[in-house]
């Protein structure tokens, strides 16, 4: 019999969930770093996005998720028929995101497009991977918006029309320039250029559910 690893606890995170707007029908938030959108099933890991949430408002439900070392902004239904009126925005992708990354090198081309199918990667999880024969499809559009030197960083404004579980960070690998502070699929060199993954949901457009107005949620950059 194997030894059962041992579990992941988060640490502790200080910082607080910023409101940006609220109805009430809708919340927008500013997520912290280090901070699961879920509570995890380990008990030292209840501490998340929902957790604090439901505190003030009972029937927030998550109508997506961000990694846990990602920052930003998030949508947040305060009922279940908005948190499925949302949901279809997401399934159909007339939801539109930007995230903000800084990424190791100096990414030669000013703009782009990386379409490489991901998929589990079962016996490494939680690690995703390119997989053209079980991969869904998963395209990211960036551009370049300051080359950095000294050493090289390029930081980036990322467009994704999909939403692959880890799309942002794997296909960052895929161009040979991983995200700074990424523990997963960063060079350690990489990894240990940033105290914390320099990834941050940046905007979010979005149909407002009752209203119909399409609503533009910013959320500026930390870094």
């Amino acid at each position: 019999m194997q030894p059962q690893a041992d579990p992941f606890i988060v640490p502790i995170c200080d910082e607080q969930i910023e409101v940006l707007y609220q109805d009430e029908h809708i919340l927008l938030i500013n997520k912290p770093t280090r901070l699961l959108s879920l509570s995890g099933k380990h008990p030292q890991n209840k501490d998340s996005v929902h957790f604090r949430l439901v505190q003030s408002y009972p029937s927030a439900t998550l109508v997506h998720r961000l990694d846990f070392g990602t920052s930003g902004i998030m949508l947040v239904a305060l009922s279940k028929e908005i948190n499925g009126l949302l949901t279809k925005q997401f399934q159909t992708r007339s939801i539109e995101k930007t995230y903000t990354a800084l990424l190791h090198g100096d990414v030669q081309n000013d703009e782009g497009s990386i379409s490489e199918p991901i998929a589990k990667d079962r016996p490494n999880f939680p690690l995703q991977k390119i997989c053209y024969n079980e991969g869904k499809d998963a395209l990211t559009n960036y551009q370049v918006l300051e080359r950095l030197k000294g050493p090289a960083i390029t930081r980036v404004l990322f467009k994704p029309v999909s939403g692959r579980t880890h799309q942002l960070r794997i296909h960052s690998q895929v161009l040979g320039h991983s995200i700074l502070g990424c523990d997963l699929y960063a060079p350690d060199e990489a990894y240990f250029m940033a105290s914390r993954l320099m990834l941050h949901a940046t905007s979010l457009y979005f149909d407002h559910p009752m209203s119909g107005e399409r609503i533009k949620g910013v959320c500026p950059c930390p870094f």
